[in-house]
């Protein structure tokens, strides 16, 4: 691509708009997987305890904990892979029609 088409597709609202979007999309995704790794770290740090209590016969509370990280960041993955297949190729195919 050459100078002249990238200063038009910048100069484009509709790709300030996605930029933002995406941005604070996956910021907010990225804060709330931290928030989860981390609260699970923090709990197997200072509360040994609270994680190896019992829920179901050996099963401790750390399992459950840990699969709740690992479904969790698939979760988030897949809200980000709708949202880039839907509202983010309708815009970037919007602003490409607008930029030929």
């Amino acid at each position: 691509m050459d100078d002249i088409t990238c200063a038009q597709v910048r100069a484009n609202p509709d790709f300030a708009e996605l930029e933002r979007q995406r941005g604070r999309l996956g910021w907010t995704l990225a804060i709330i997987m931290l928030a989860v790794y981390f609260g699970f770290v923090l709990l197997v740090a200072f509360a040994p305890g609270l994680m190896g209590t019992p829920v179901a016969g050996v099963i401790t509370l750390g399992f459950p904990l840990g699969l709740f990280v690992i479904v969790s960041a698939i979760a988030l993955t897949g809200v980000y892979v709708v949202r880039a297949n839907g509202r983010f190729d309708a815009m970037t195919s919007r602003i490409a029609r607008a930029n030929p």
